[in-house]
Parts: structure tokens; C-alpha cells; sequence
């Protein structure tokens, strides 16, 4: 059983808003008004379902959005959904940048937020792409190629530690930046490490 009580710990982040203040407390009054639980997760409004993720509202520089945690799953049929960057596979957010939109799109939030409900209740998971879909860099290939030892210490990393170097290495534009971050990383490879290790 859900209830839409407010949580302090959001209460004290709208109170502490500087940024998109009356535009979270617009998304907030929306998302409640769906019967999800209001929490506090990675420093921003979530709401869920039986304690599973439903959607986020978080503010950035240029925009607020409301960030959909299975939106990959939504039908879409506005063309409203964005994916924060190619590598986000299941999240999407409807972004904003004042409060009126908001409060024209009311009726078309609920019916998202609704959609989202039922894509959980139904258990559907977004199939996410397996390590092998993921694109070896040029750069970081001949590299490999080269070093035996580095391509048997590479093939030894966890799964999530490989994806990081790969999302790492391919993100540069110009092949001598990639090139650049292949050669800073090859120890931390060598040496069983993740990226972030």
C-alpha cells in the first residue's frame, strides 16, 4: 500500500532551492497526485512504487526534468522523452525550463507517470546491452593487439570495470585523445584496477 505523504528531506531540499524551485514543487504536487511514495535519493526527489524507482525530479544548469527510471519502456507517444547521453540505456527525463510548461503538460505527466506505474507493476526490465554490443576503440584495439599481457588483464575485469574503460576510451572525438587516455590507463589495467579504482 502506497501513500503520498511528503517526505521531510524533500520538504528541506525545496526549502534550500535556489534553482527551479517552483517548478520541482509544481512536478512534486503532479507525482504525488499519482499515489507514489515520496523518498530522497542521490540528492533529489524520487518516488516509487513498493520501493522500486518510478521517477526523479532533478534540476541541472539550463533545465529541470522529471527522469522517468525505465523510460526506454514508455510509449512516448508525445516525442517528449530525451536520453541524457547515448550511453544511458533505460532512463529517460522530460526536461524543462520554466514553469508554465509544466503546468500546460499537467494532464500528459500524469498519464506518463501512470504508464510507468503499470510498466513496474507488470515487472518489465529494460534489456540492457550486453558487454559484447559495446565498440572496442580503434586506439584501444591496437593497443591490445600489441599487448597480450593488457588484452589477458583487460578480459579479467569485471564486466562493469570493462564498460566504464570502453565508455572512457570512446568518448574523445580526436583519435589522440583517445589515444592519450589508452596509454594513462594501461597500468591501472595491468595492475587488475577499474577506471575509478
Amino acid at each position: 500500500m502506497t501513500t503520498n505523504k511528503t517526505n521531510p528531506k524533500v520538504d528541506e531540499y525545496l526549502n534550500k532551492a535556489m534553482k527551479w524551485k517552483e517548478e520541482s514543487e509544481k512536478l512534486r504536487e503532479i507525482v504525488l497526485s499519482c499515489d507514489l511514495t515520496e523518498d530522497f535519493k542521490w540528492m533529489h526527489p524520487c518516488y516509487t512504487l513498493e520501493n522500486k524507482n518510478i521517477v526523479i525530479i532533478h534540476g541541472f544548469k539550463e533545465y529541470c526534468a522529471l527522469l522517468f527510471h525505465k523510460g526506454a519502456l514508455l510509449k512516448d507517444e508525445q516525442g517528449i522523452l530525451i536520453q541524457q547521453t547515448e550511453n544511458v540505456q533505460a532512463a529517460r527525463q522530460i526536461r524543462f525550463t520554466n514553469l508554465q510548461q509544466i503546468v500546460d503538460m499537467e494532464t500528459i505527466l500524469k498519464e506518463y507517470i501512470l504508464e510507468a506505474i503499470e510498466i513496474e507493476k507488470a515487472g518489465l526490465k529494460v534489456a540492457l546491452k550486453k558487454d559484447t554490443e559495446y565498440a572496442v576503440p580503434e586506439e584501444f584495439q591496437t593497443k591490445l593487439d600489441e599487448n597480450p599481457d593488457l588484452k589477458t588483464a583487460f578480459e579479467a575485469l569485471t564486466p562493469g570495470r570493462q564498460r566504464a574503460y570502453l565508455f572512457y576510451f570512446s568518448q574523445p572525438k580526436q583519435s589522440k585523445t583517445r589515444v592519450s587516455r589508452v596509454e594513462k590507463s594501461t597500468q591501472q589495467i595491468l595492475d587488475g584496477k577499474g577506471l575509478n579504482d
